[in-house]
């Protein structure tokens, strides 16, 4: 795909909005769909993340986008002032600006550094762990303008390393194939990541998304924190993210299970780089088979933890999920103590948080348990949400304690 890291505004296309299809963009929303634009020949025929301005029925600029004839979402906002050209300084600015905010925020450099459109950048994600940045191009848009981006990165950070993961479900909708390739410098092992006073690994390469989820890191710090003295079941353990925690802060026993083997083994690394392997047990197994395993062994734990991967990829997918999320439930909640604590996680945006805590209360009354929600949360800050656009909102947590 061709860069388009230099941008005219005076030689710029053009891409109008259909009458009366304004006002959600004009009142912020930085998302355009295909049928609020008059998607003519010309239009149709702009190069997949061609830089667009974009104009009312009546011709008045409303800002420069990147368009995408081929996509649902067919316009992503980039600027709000369609006569500011889209360049290097744009690019330094708004990244410099969410560096700014996760420095404020943690004082360590371990965090999401950009949180695509709730950082106005839409399409772009970057992880950052210390001198290692992981980078999510998402959008066509954002591919053309990767010169901008890493050019962008090296000035404010100088990383000694960058990796392209860029094999995110999102890129098929946009054209985009899936590709994972270093941007600068090399990899040769794991990456150590500082949390909550603990040590962990992540696999940027090959791990799970950017090789680790920065989003629940509050959530981990909450849950380690009840965890002293208890039995601690973690059903989706990833790199022992919640599991390790747990035995740092004081757990007298951890079993952790994951359908993946190379996740599996940053975990035992994990929990011996913190002094804890003798608390920690790692097992591969698929969470509702082993659930139920337990169960019927008459296996009780005092927290049992539960953050699968995202069961709807999309709307379709929802009537699915919530019968997934809510035998999850069931089965987690069969194998908690009585008086013990049950963390249930949702990561799909097309589930909305009332769907999500409607099919927990079911399993809950399937399995017979009665409980109270204790805390209910959602990423920690270094994933803002933007006010227009509730999908980067997308996590979705409960915590309960179990009668």
């Amino acid at each position: 795909m061709a860069d388009i890291s230099a941008d005219d505004p005076t030689t710029r296309p053009s891409v109008r909005l259909l009458p009366a299809r304004h006002r959600r963009a004009e009142a912020g929303h930085p998302w355009i769909y295909s049928n609020e634009l008059q998607m003519d020949t010309a239009s149709k025929a702009l190069t997949p993340g061609t830089l667009v301005t974009l104009r009312l029925a009546d011709e008045t600029a409303l800002g420069v986008a990147m368009f995408n004839p081929h996509s649902l979402i067919a316009a992503r906002l980039l600027d709000r002032d369609a006569a500011r050209p889209i360049g290097r300084r744009l690019f330094v600015r708004r990244i410099e600006r969410a560096l700014r905010l996760r420095e404020r925020l943690f004082a360590t450099p371990y965090y999401r550094l950009v949180h695509a459109e709730a950082d106005a950048l839409p399409g772009l994600v970057v992880d950052r762990f210390d001198a290692v940045l992981v980078v999510q191009l998402n959008a066509a848009g954002m591919v053309r303008l990767e010169s901008l981006v890493l050019a962008a990165l090296d000035t404010l950070l100088a990383p000694e390393a960058i990796v392209l993961r860029n094999d995110s479900p999102a890129r098929a909708i946009e054209g985009l194939i899936p590709e994972t390739r270093m941007a600068k410098g090399k990899l040769d092992e794991p990456v150590v990541v500082g949390e909550n006073g603990a040590t962990f690994l992540a696999d940027p390469l090959a791990g799970q998304k950017t090789g680790w989820f920065f989003d629940q890191r509050d959530n981990r710090r909450f849950i380690g924190g009840l965890a002293r003295d208890a039995r601690v079941l973690d059903l989706y353990c990833f790199t022992g993210g919640f599991a390790v925690q747990a035995a740092h802060n004081g757990a007298t026993s951890v079993l952790g299970i994951d359908r993946s083997e190379p996740a599996l083994a940053l975990a035992v690394e994990a929990a011996e780089r913190n002094g804890v392997g003798g608390a920690c047990t790692f097992q591969r197994g698929e969470a509702f088979g082993e659930a139920a395993r337990l169960a019927a062994d008459g296996e009780r734990f005092d927290i049992v933890i539960a953050d699968p991967p995202a069961f709807a990829k999309s709307r379709s997918d929802v009537p699915a999920a919530l019968r997934g999320y809510r035998k999850l439930s069931r089965l987690a909640a069969s194998v908690t103590s009585t008086g013990g604590v049950l963390f249930l996680a949702c990561c799909s945006h097309n589930v909305g948080e009332a769907e999500f805590a409607e099919a927990v209360r079911r399993g809950l009354g399937d399995a017979g348990r009665s409980a109270r929600i204790i805390r209910v949360a959602g990423t920690d800050a270094d994933h803002p949400i933007h006010p227009s656009l509730p999908e980067t909102g997308y996590l979705k947590t409960l915590t309960l304690a179990l009668d």
